[in-house]
This record gives structure tokens, sequence and C-alpha cells, in this order.
């Protein structure tokens, strides 16, 4: 994996020479994406070559919530998905903060990828990828599991978190696959949010609640910028993203 020792405070990143309005405003940049660009091939169709975006550039820092904005189909769930290591970039870095170092996450090895995923980034996606037999509160506790809690004290953390989003305590130990939308978005937040993962990307984590969870989200949002997360977002609720966001990133500007 590539490290790259570079000093990511604001004042290196505003003097960078990148564009105006990229820089961070909050604490040190903890998530830097470079220059990224992505082009899918349609296998099926000829080997068609689809741009998708091009030129991505911008910087999370430490307290930020910065949300991707712009209308369907501009790109934004694949830049969430590049950051993530989901999709592959054809160009580009995506660079992670990783003690004093920037890790390039676009050149990552897929077992480098999972461990990056273990200890420095987490995802809250907007549908919840049921195991079958496995409960809801262990969906929750197993990102702790993983990085060394006991599994009391995960679930107990877990289930600290299913009562405050308001899952039915009987259904904690029901396998959330036959849960309605809503319930498996919040099992989905949940488990997103158990972690102190410094980085977390956030796609639609509201789109299925009603307002009280709506607000409860929020106030989980605004704790994780208090506690120093920087988070990378998409949110379709106008209402959503004018309370949590801490800068919009216009993804039509990066229009390949």
């Amino acid at each position: 994996m590539t490290l790259i020792d570079i000093d990511m405070t604001n004042d290196s990143v505003a003097s960078s020479g990148m564009p105006p309005g990229l820089a961070a405003e909050s604490g040190p940049v903890l998530l830097s994406v470079r220059d990224v660009g992505k082009t899918f091939t349609m296998h099926l169709r000829d080997g068609i070559l689809l741009p998708v975006v091009s030129g991505v550039s911008f910087d999370v820092a430490a307290g930020e919530c910065v949300v991707l904005g712009g209308p369907s189909g501009a790109g934004k769930s694949s830049i969430l998905k590049m950051v993530y290591g989901n999709y592959g970039v054809d160009r580009g870095a995506i660079l992670l903060a990783r003690d004093g170092e920037m890790v390039d996450l676009a050149i990552a090895t897929p077992r480098e990828t999972l461990t990056l995923r273990r200890d420095i980034i987490g995802y809250v996606s907007q549908f919840l990828r049921t195991v079958p037999r496995v409960t809801a509160l262990d969906v929750v506790a197993e990102p702790l599991v993983a990085r060394g809690v006991t599994h009391d004290e995960a679930r107990d953390k877990g289930r600290v978190l299913l009562a405050r989003l308001n899952l039915p305590e009987r259904l904690w130990s029901l396998p959330p696959a036959t849960f309605s939308g809503g319930e498996q978005q919040r099992v989905n937040i949940a488990r997103g949010f158990i972690t102190d993962h410094p980085v977390l990307l956030l796609d639609e984590p509201t789109a299925s609640l009603d307002a009280v969870n709506r607000g409860v989200v929020i106030g989980m949002i605004k704790e994780k910028k208090q506690a120093g997360v920087a988070m990378l977002g998409i949110f379709h609720d106008d209402d959503v993203r004018s309370i949590v966001a801490s800068r919009i990133v216009d993804v039509t500007r990066f229009a390949a």
C-alpha cells in the first residue's frame, strides 16, 4: 500500500494549489479525493465506454459532514462507492489519514482495503445486506467484535443504539431479513454508528425513516461531528441536508 507522508492540515491544503472551496474548514483533513475519474465498460453492449465522473477533487476534515449534491444520475453514489473501495478508479487518488500518513485506497489490495474498512472508514449503506439466521443485535455488534471488542460489550452498545433508534426490543433477537424497510435501515444505522471510525460514509441514512427517527439520526450525526469524525454523505431530504451539511460539493462540476 502506498503511504504518502504529507501535511494535511488546513493550511497545507489551502496552499497546495487546489481549487478554491476544496480546502476543509474544521480540523485536519482525514479524507482527500484528488482528480479521480471513472468510466464504466458496458460488456453486454460491445464494450461501449460510459464516462461517469472526471476530476473529482475535494477534502473532508475532522468534524465535518460534507454532502454530495446534484441531480439523480450525476454520479453521487458512484463517488461514494469509489471512496469506500467498492468501485475501482481509472485515475486519481483517494487518500485516508492513518497514523500521520495518507494511504491511497485507490491502489490498495483487497486485503489492505478490508483493513482500512475495519480501522479507518465506516459506511452506512442505504440498504441492509441481511445474513440468514443472524440476529439484528449481532448484525449491529459485529463491527465492534471484528475490532477486538468482546461479544458482551459489543451487544451492550448495540442495545443502546437500537433502543435510541426506537427499534422494538422484541425484534432484536430476530434476523432482520423480514423487517420493514425502516426497521432494516435503523439496524443499518446502528451498525454503522457503533464504531469510532475516524471517517464515515453515509448513503441516504434517513431515506426510509419517519420524522421521529430522522431527528434521532440527525442528533447522532451531530455527535459524530463533535467527536471529530469526518463524514461524507448523500441526503436527498432537503431539511436533513440543511441541518447536517458543513458544505455541499456539487458533483455536476465533475461531469465526464
